[in-house]
């Protein structure tokens, strides 16, 4: 069995909404043997990383970057794993009020340090998510365990 991981810092009710699309992406019924680990990113550990087949990350764009927490994870994380997680695929789902550019780019820096593999662009909310956003990141996280089951 696969296991995705879901690393997330969802503070706000529309990141919240965000988090729970994702999840029922990767709970689609189609994607049976696929395994989930939803966690905080303030509570993410090597282990959920190494254990881990492939990845969704989720950030609100703060202040033109990732979220602290976001940042807090790959800082303590980043070198324990970086090597052992190379070619392993990724999708990454920003929101943000008016802008998510720069919350993008660096955490695509960062995925490309370890090697990781996009399964596809970023997906880049901004306001209030729609019913068509969230079925989007769904569909975005599914990708990520479809591409692990072949």
């Amino acid at each position: 069995m696969s296991t995705v991981l879901l690393v997330h810092h969802a503070p706000s009710p529309r990141l919240r909404r965000i988090l729970e699309a994702l999840e029922t992406g990767l709970a689609h019924p189609e994607l049976e043997g696929i395994s989930v680990e939803s966690v905080p990113a303030l509570a993410t550990t090597d282990d959920h990383v190494l254990r881990a087949d492939g990845y969704v990350l989720l950030t609100p764009a703060n202040f033109g970057y990732m979220s602290g927490a976001l940042k807090h994870f790959f800082d303590r994380t980043y070198y324990t794993c970086e090597g052992a997680v190379s070619g392993r695929p990724y999708a990454l789902c920003v929101h943000g009020d008016n802008d998510t550019a720069g919350a993008v780019t660096s955490v695509e820096r960062i995925a490309t340090g370890w090697g990781l593999h996009a399964v596809g662009p970023a997906a880049q909310l901004t306001g209030e998510p729609t019913r068509e956003d969230l079925d989007a990141v769904a569909e975005v996280a599914a990708t990520v365990a479809a591409h692990l089951l072949g």
